[in-house]
């Protein structure tokens, strides 16, 4: 057996100094050169064993491969249209102000508000606009002016607005959110339904004057609710309309206050909906002008499964037929939890389908702040397209439909719509067809939630431009381009606390016009100045057996090789209602080959050749 050696003695040199404290200061230097090179020459073999232990196999290359190149999409070279949009709110006039009530509390409704609608309340055959309005907090103790309420603009067919909101009964003050526009009762005359912190507001209209009939309708909701985006849909095929309802968070001043929201450096902030426990949103069936609650037995009621609390933070609706079955399904987006898919199952029942439709997420499985929403087949091929506008740093969602039934993918990248929209944080947006050219375009509102945002975050800020969205056609890359100032104007592109959106013909000329609001400010009225010799036709459909607004029915037109379609809807966007005729862009066009109407009842209609640049008044066959 090997015996373990002695330690070698230190040697000192024969002329050190005898004095003892410089013997002992060379000794330890010494021993310490010694320790040194021990432990280097451990750690050297440490790691050999390490790298012998890990090391791979040695690889034999037999070819090179080769080196694969990325390549970035070309934006098309194609010419884009210049299409002005003038801004004419105060020369239209309109002089209306929402009040969202912000006294210092930052209270999260504040943020939220408000919606719009264009709506022809008198029956003269022009579109009317209304302004859904907020009001200040019953507990604000500072000098008040009269009660904000909303406001009802008349238009006299060339795009001039007069206020008759107290003649037509609805200077009445409450904290709106939203509205929904829709015959419910078919006698001719589109009445109004208001979301609102609190109780929601339902007003018949007679004759031009509304009167409120809220409670003996059955549709208040709670004084503690908080309802937001809205729509009639006749759900159930039984010929007149029933009413979705979406909630928001389960919200009290008291809730928000004590949960004391901050930024860093600036202070008091407005706290995110996942500080907020979910709502269910309201399904009401029409049972003759009078309304049940079914949103149980319907199944729109979603719980989260690990807490068994309302799942939903719901603030936009489309109502749509996914499947081309004949039932009006309802896809709702969510506020920072999955967004819902309500199939219509034909017997007064929906199947909530988000996750297994690819809607309910982005790509990566996770929740977006959802806002507002639109549907529309923007690629003249079948292919049906849901756009969403999300949170600040979550660019658009644009879920488009795949070859199996009821699937979706998220396309906002491939099309060019999702990367201009990353910054922004985008409230209300539609489809629309700008320059009648026959393919739809993306109009979008943004704006932030806190004024202050910029000061913690450089590249947000509190007012933001709306984006404009060229469709190029689904030929090329790239489809959908954003439109430079150059090409739509200054107006246009002026930043602002936007939040809903709509569009309408405002003064016949049958190119569409949009409004944006703004939330604590003025709203931009933006007319559309298109000097293109673009067709178009427009269609106004009215109910027979169907409902008498043909809410739900769905019109395809042919030209040449191309199917256009569109759906009779009103509910778009964000808290928002949309005119009622359709308007299809023809381009160059002069005929179309054929025009065919699927009736909500199911009925189909073929219509005889019309003439081309005007309104046609289309009455559903007895």
């Amino acid at each position: 057996m090997k015996t373990r050696k002695s330690p070698k003695k230190a040697v000192v040199p024969a002329n050190l100094p005898e004095a003892d404290e410089e013997q002992d200061d060379w000794i330890i230097a010494q021993a310490f050169r010694w320790s040194l090179a021990a432990i280097v020459v451990i750690a050297a073999g440490a790691w050999g064993a390490y790298y012998w232990y890990n090391r791979r196999p040695e690889e034999k290359l037999t070819a090179q491969a080769p080196d694969a190149i990325a390549r970035l999409r070309q934006a098309p070279k194609v010419q884009m249209p210049t299409v002005i949009f003038r801004d004419v709110t105060k020369d239209s006039g309109i002089s209306f102000v929402h009040e969202n009530g912000a006294s210092g509390q930052k209270l999260l409704p504040e943020t939220m508000g408000s919606g719009c609608a264009f709506f022809d309340y008198n029956n003269d055959g022009h579109v009317d606009l209304l302004l859904v309005n907020s009001t200040s907090w019953p507990w604000d103790k500072s000098e008040k002016k009269a009660p904000a309420t909303m406001a009802l603009y008349k238009n006299d067919g060339a795009g001039n607005f007069a206020d008759v909101t107290a003649e037509a009964g609805l200077a009445v003050p409450f904290y709106g959110m939203g509205v929904a526009c829709g015959d419910f009762d078919n006698d001719g005359w589109v009445d109004l339904f208001f979301t609102a912190v609190g109780k929601a507001h339902l007003f018949k209209n007679v004759e031009g004057k509304f009167s409120e009939i809220t409670d003996e309708a059955g549709v208040a909701s709670s004084d503690s609710d908080w309802t937001t985006g809205c729509g009639w849909v006749d759900y159930d095929n039984d010929g007149d309309l029933d009413l979705m309802v979406c909630r928001y968070v389960r919200w009290s001043r008291q809730i928000d206050i004590e949960q004391d929201f901050r930024l860093v450096g600036v202070g008091r902030a407005y706290g995110p909906p996942i500080a907020f426990e979910g709502s269910f949103p309201i399904l009401y069936r029409n049972d003759g002008g009078k309304f049940t609650d079914v949103s149980a037995e319907a199944g729109v009621q979603v719980k989260n499964p690990a807490t068994r609390v309302p799942a939903g933070k719901s603030l936009g609706l489309a109502p749509c037929d996914l499947d081309g079955d004949g039932w009006i399904d309802l896809v709702v987006s969510n506020d920072t939890v999955q967004n819902f898919v309500f199939h219509n199952m034909g017997n007064g029942r929906f199947r909530e389908i988000g996750a297994t439709a690819g809607i309910a997420y982005d790509s990566s499985g996770n929740a977006r702040g959802a806002m507002g929403i639109d549907v529309a087949h923007f690629r003249n091929d079948g292919a049906l397209a849901f756009a969403i506008g999300n949170f600040s740093n979550e660019m658009m969602s644009l879920y488009v439909s795949q070859s199996k039934p009821l699937q979706f993918a998220d396309e906002s990248i491939a099309t060019g719509l999702g990367p201009p929209t990353r910054l922004s944080l985008t409230f209300g947006l539609f489809f629309f067809d700008y320059d009648l050219d026959g393919r739809l375009d993306v109009l979008s509102a943004n704006g932030h939630l806190e004024e202050d945002i910029n000061k913690v975050q450089v590249s947000q800020h509190y007012e933001q431009p709306p984006h404009l969205f060229w469709n190029c056609g689904a030929q090329h890359q790239i489809e959908f381009l954003p439109v430079p100032t150059e090409k739509c104007g200054e107006d246009f592109v002026r930043p602002t606390v936007g939040r809903a959106a709509a569009y309408a013909d405002i003064d016949g000329d049958g190119d569409l016009d949009a409004i944006i609001t703004n939330n604590g400010g003025q709203p931009r009225l933006l007319r559309n100045e298109l000097t293109l010799e673009h067709h178009w036709l427009r269609l106004k459909l009215k109910g027979g057996k169907s409902n008498r607004d043909a809410i739900g029915a769905q019109i395809e037109l042919k030209r040449g090789g191309e199917v256009l379609r569109q759906q009779v809807m009103p509910t778009r966007s964000y808290l928002s209602q949309c005119e009622l005729p359709v308007t299809f862009g023809l381009g160059e066009a002069n005929k179309v080959d054929s025009i065919t109407i699927r009736w909500p009842s199911g009925a189909r209609q073929t219509l005889e050749p019309l003439e081309l640049d005007k309104l046609h008044v289309i009455e559903e066959p007895r």
